[in-house]
């Protein structure tokens, strides 16, 4: 209880966006030298960075940081994946190697990688752990920090997957990240997971939330055949009917996994941070969804990355009332759509910090006060 008590009241501490920085920001985007609204999104993406920060001009957001929450599932048990378990430990292991998809961009782009442990299943060696998410220096850590809370969660399809006691040591868990992704000097923020079968439980959290039919949101993960997509869609469906949830958190203990509990924390601390955070896949966008439930505010902050390749993130994105920035068929997860929008929204703030407004790049601008005027753009 004392724990939940806590977790509600760092939801609460999420500051509203500033507006007047945010008129400010469409305020100068409209007098840039370029017609008014030729820069598309990327002007809304300076718009709203303006609205987080407190500034229109003179932000940076090149210091950038992805948290990666890895966890293992117990409804694996039931064939709901094509990879065997034991590659959540491995790629756990090779995000700290920078040897996976988004390690690698990591890697080459210099962004930080927090890699968290908050449930795997299988037995990580002890030299590759850490208890701290920040080193001596003030640095995020290149072990895998250890805040295993059970050795994976119980099987959905047969039992609650974990307490409602360990759903909210999950979610702190993910503050704890987003708090030291700041006090690390992160401008930028990513959520990503690592967890064989979590397409499973977000997909079970997605219908659980919207009432959408498992029929219309289930994919096939990391490659599912027919036969186990079949079988997928029945425990999903099975597990939304079989336990009495009445709040985020309880459907998020019966049928989520702890890597997601831990998302949703992370999401709502960056908002309590003001850091904006940007959304990665399918697993991600569910996480954002539920961290919406328990304080709206938190999309204020949110940038969403990719359009993932499972079917049911179309509804997450409705449910959010975001726009992903690009589509590039990805779906692999582990936070690798977060790389790539940092650099789509570091151009954004660019543009607005460099380029200059057309008086002071004398240009006569007389020809665009009708297109203003008209709200033509």
């Amino acid at each position: 209880m004392e724990n939940e008590k806590k977790l509600y009241e760092l939801i609460g501490k999420i500051p509203p966006v500033d507006e007047k920085a945010i008129a400010e920001a469409r305020d100068r985007q409209a007098y840039l030298a370029k017609p008014p609204g030729s820069l598309g999104t990327l002007e809304d993406i300076s718009v709203k960075i303006a609205g987080i920060t407190g500034k229109a001009v003179g932000n940076d957001v090149t210091k950038q940081c992805i948290a990666v929450m890895s966890a293992d599932n117990g409804v694996v048990e039931e064939g709901v994946a094509s990879a065997p378990q034991s590659v959540t430990l491995s790629q756990t292991i090779n995000f700290t190697r920078r040897y996976t998809g988004v390690s690698s961009m990591a890697k080459y782009f210099g962004i930080d990688l927090l890699v968290t442990d908050v449930g795997v299943a299988m037995e990580i060696p002890k030299e590759l752990y850490t208890d701290s998410m920040l080193t001596e220096d003030g640095r995020i850590p290149v072990k895998i920090v250890n805040r295993r809370i059970a050795n994976g969660t119980r099987n959905l399809a047969k039992e609650p997957a974990m307490t409602r006691e360990q759903a909210v040591e999950a979610m702190l868990i993910g503050f704890e990240a987003a708090d030291a992704a700041k006090r690390s000097g992160a401008q930028l923020f990513g959520i990503g997971e690592m967890g064989i079968g979590n397409t499973t439980t977000s997909s079970a959290l997605l219908s659980a939330l919207t009432g959408a039919k498992a029929e219309d949101l289930v994919g096939r993960g990391g490659g599912l055949n027919d036969e186990g997509l079949s079988k997928k869609v029945k425990i999903v469906k099975d597990a939304v009917n079989m336990y009495c949830m009445s709040d985020p958190i309880d459907k998020l203990a019966n049928i989520g996994g702890f890597d997601i509990c831990a998302m949703v924390g992370a999401f709502l601390g960056a908002a309590v941070n003001r850091m904006p955070v940007v959304i990665d896949g399918f697993i991600s966008i569910v996480a954002a969804c539920y961290a919406r439930e328990l304080n709206p505010r938190v999309v204020d902050y949110m940038f969403a990355s990719h359009k993932s390749y499972e079917i049911g993130y179309t509804i997450a994105m409705d449910r959010l009332g975001l726009r992903p920035m690009f589509d590039l068929s990805m779906r692999l997860g582990e936070g690798s759509g977060c790389p790539i929008a940092f650099k789509i929204i570091e151009t954004a703030v660019a543009t607005m910090n460099i380029m200059k407004t057309l008086e002071e790049a004398a240009i006569d601008a007389d020809y665009l006060e009708e297109i203003r005027r008209d709200n033509l753009f």
